[in-house]
């Protein structure tokens, strides 16, 4: 990682910067807080650690810089403070956590995956089978960028299908997300949107996309046939180019 270290004292610096080095990372040593600041301006870090009782800039004043340019690194407070409010305040400041002095080495490496680990993918927002489209930031839906108009029911059932696509949903599982209180949907509903959907998103078009497996469920899946001239098109693209 490239790890920036803004820390007033020699001695606790100079430890950081020998121990994390050792560990692989890549270390910036800044004494006090404008230079921290602007080895920021240089460089996209990926971690800092930063000491809160700094001459000059406090590490409250640089965090508050960092936070007002959304500078994306995580921050870790170093502080010989254990008062709640401080610590507090350093959080709101957008430090991600923070050590209270002393702290031994391997806790500090701890922290440091910890306040650097990834979060979780972000769902997709856009599924694409064959040439239909389906926007679920703006419930917006298109198939060879013709738009489709749907039904809440119907824009419901096809996002789901979307999301699966190419595995078989079942009846089951299509009710239940649909119409949350199913007790009182009768047995027949699901394939009267079902039909309307293909109505909609099949019929006007050479190829089906929604089909019927006996006995399991539905599923959104491109035909033989459409892949085909998908791949065809492509292949006359690199041709033109």
């Amino acid at each position: 990682m490239q790890v920036l270290v803004i820390e007033d004292e020699p001695r606790m610096s100079a430890l950081l910067h020998k121990g994390l080095s050792e560990q692989g990372h890549e270390v910036t040593v800044a004494l006090d807080g404008a230079e921290g600041l602007k080895s920021t301006l240089d460089r996209d870090f990926d971690v800092i650690l930063l000491d809160l009782g700094l001459p000059g800039l406090s590490g409250y004043d640089v965090a508050q810089v960092l936070q007002e340019r959304n500078y994306p690194a995580s921050i870790l407070m170093l502080t010989a403070y254990n008062k709640e409010d401080e610590i507090v305040r350093g959080l709101n400041l957008g430090a991600d956590d923070y050590l209270t002095k002393p702290f031994s080495f391997p806790e500090l490496l701890a922290r440091l995956r910890a306040v650097t680990r990834p979060g979780p993918e972000p769902a997709p927002t856009t599924f694409t089978v064959a040439d239909l489209v389906v926007d679920t930031v703006r419930h917006y839906v298109t198939r060879t960028g013709r738009v489709i108009d749907l039904t809440r029911t119907e824009y419901l059932l096809l996002e789901l299908l979307a999301q699966k696509s190419p595995q078989v949903v079942s009846r089951g599982t299509l009710i239940e997300e649909i119409w949350r209180d199913h007790r009182e949907v009768s047995p027949g509903a699901l394939d009267v949107l079902v039909n309307s959907l293909r109505g909609k998103l099949d019929a006007p078009f050479p190829a089906r996309l929604l089909h019927t497996v006996r006995g399991k469920g539905y599923l959104l899946k491109a035909e033989a046939s459409v892949l085909a001239q998908r791949r065809r098109a492509g292949y006359m693209r690199k041709q033109i180019q």
